[in-house]
Parts: structure tokens; sequence; C-alpha cells
């Protein structure tokens, strides 16, 4: 079985200011880029030429748009969240989108999708409050344009390779 998640990976003028946070407080930082997860991942044994053909058919009239993300927040299970300002209806569109047909089965209605990008993970509490102290002050506006979706497939080492570029009208 393959591995794989759906994601948009922006592009930041400012981005060192993202992988500062990153290298500090993510664990996958030199793994995997900044991304913000459409389809969490999931294992199956469906072909890329499927699942491209599935991505092709739901976006097809989907549009470039823009996107501005700004504050980090916690949630459960210590992670550190870089909220979505602008863009919020359409990365949630996409996801619900993606997550018909073929890919119904892998949806997962005990979590509310809520986009943003994953900044950091800490495990420890007291760790935790002091990310977030630490983060408070960080309100850097983070804007880029969404030109592409992407299909990767995520090796056990954690790294992931683009299977599949969607690009959007």
């Amino acid at each position: 079985m393959i591995y794989r998640s759906i994601c948009l990976f922006p592009q930041f003028n400012n981005i060192k200011l993202i992988n500062a946070i990153r290298k500090k407080y993510d664990s996958l930082y030199k793994i995997v880029p900044p991304h913000i997860t459409l389809i969490f991942p999931f294992r199956s044994e469906i072909s890329t030429s499927e699942l491209k053909a599935h991505m092709e058919n739901v976006l097809l009239e989907e549009n470039t748009f823009n996107i501005t993300l700004k504050g980090i927040t916690g949630s459960e299970g210590g992670y550190l969240f870089l909220g979505v300002k602008e863009g919020n209806d359409s990365i949630i569109r996409l996801h619900d989108k993606l997550y018909g047909g073929m890919l119904a089965q892998f949806y997962n209605r005990k979590i509310s999708y809520l986009p943003h990008m994953t900044v950091g993970r800490v495990h420890n509490e007291h760790e935790f409050e002091g990310a977030i102290e630490v983060t408070e002050a960080y309100n850097e506006n983070f804007c880029s344009k969404i030109n592409n979706v992407y299909l990767e497939s995520i090796h056990d080492d954690g790294k992931s390779e683009i299977e599949h570029i969607h690009r959007l009208s």
C-alpha cells in the first residue's frame, strides 16, 4: 500500500521566517516543506493515474486564488498552527471536493477541517506553553498565490515525493 496526501505548497517571499519557527519546533522541518494539507495522509492501493484523474475531474473548474497566513495558535496534541486569514473558503472547497468520490472512504468526520499550516509540535506541556508565549508576537503576514495542488507519496522515513501537480485554471 502507498502512503499519500494531497497538499498545497505555498511560495512566500518571507518563507525564511516560517522555516525559523519550524526549525525550532517541527521535527519534520528538514523532511517536508511548509504546506497546507487538503487530504490527510492515507494508505491505499489506488494508482497514481486513478488519483490524477480524480484530481483533474473534481478540480476542473477551480481557479487560482490568493492566501494570507498570520498568527500562530496552539492546538490539541501540542501542535502550533499558522492560521489562514485569506483564502480559507477556497481551501475548504478544494478539501471538500477532493474528499468526494474515490477518496470519500478516507474522510474522517471525527475531526473538523480547519485550514492551517503546521509550524511545530511540542510534546511536553511546559515546552508547549513556552512555545505559545514565544510565538505570540509573531505577526508577520505570509501572502501567496495558489496555482497548484500536489499529490505526494510519503516514504517510510517521512520524506515526500511529488507524484502529480494539478494546475488550477
